[in-house]
Order: structure tokens, then sequence, then C-alpha cells
């Protein structure tokens, strides 16, 4: 691919402590059109997205360590960060409805359709 088309692919981070769901994640979203970085663990958040600049993050809730909403709202309260959307993933949407929102633009519940995925992520960085 040409450097002009890659300037182009808009760029997703993942953080999903799940192997497989991390390599499905990869493929499907790169064949969708995506530049993907993924991560199965990160330590600061920050640092992470200031470096990788992705259009979009996609975060499990349940995280080694500390919860995905935890590094969600921490992205969404940064200065530098806080303009990124932020899709959360999770097979357990009561226990997040009773913990309350951290800030996240979506929530998509696992099992997931990843054709849903894609159009969310789609309406959420569209220019």
């Amino acid at each position: 691919m040409n450097k002009a088309i890659n300037e182009t692919l808009k760029k997703i981070l993942i953080l999903e402590d799940n192997q497989d769901i991390l390599e499905i994640l990869s493929e499907w979203l790169t064949t969708a059109g995506y530049e993907v970085a993924a991560y199965d663990t990160v330590t600061d958040i920050i640092a992470l997205t200031e470096a990788q600049q992705p259009d979009l993050v996609l975060i499990d809730y349940l995280l080694g360590g500390i919860n995905g909403g935890e590094y969600c709202a921490q992205l969404k309260k940064h200065r530098t960060t806080g303009h990124i959307p932020v899709i959360m993933l999770s097979a357990h949407q009561r226990v997040i409805d009773s913990l309350g929102h951290y800030g996240w633009d979506a929530f998509v519940a696992k099992p997931f359709d990843l054709e849903y995925l894609t159009k969310r992520i789609d309406s959420l960085i569209s220019e």
C-alpha cells in the first residue's frame, strides 16, 4: 500500500485481554480498511494513546488489574485524549449499568456482531 493511501486509514486502538477476541477484532477491522493497534495489557493508557494517535479506542471492560471503565475515564478526562471516541465492550451489561457510565461514546455487548460493531465504529469516526 502506498504512503498516501496509508495516511488516510482510520486508526483503531484495541485493548482486550482475551487473545481470541483480540485476534478476531484485529483481523476483521484490518480487512474492513482500518489500521489497527492491538494490545492485551497496558500500564499507561494516556501514553499509549498519545503515541498511537488513534481515531477511536475499543476497550474491554474486564481487564486484569484495572477495569476498562477506569481507562475510559482517564482518556476522557485528559486534555490530549478526551476528544477520541471510546467504545466499551463487555459481556456484563447489567454490572456496568449498576456501576455507572465512564464517559464512553458507545457500549457494545459481548457477544457482538462484527458488522454491527463496524457500523458503530463508522458512525463515531466518520468525517
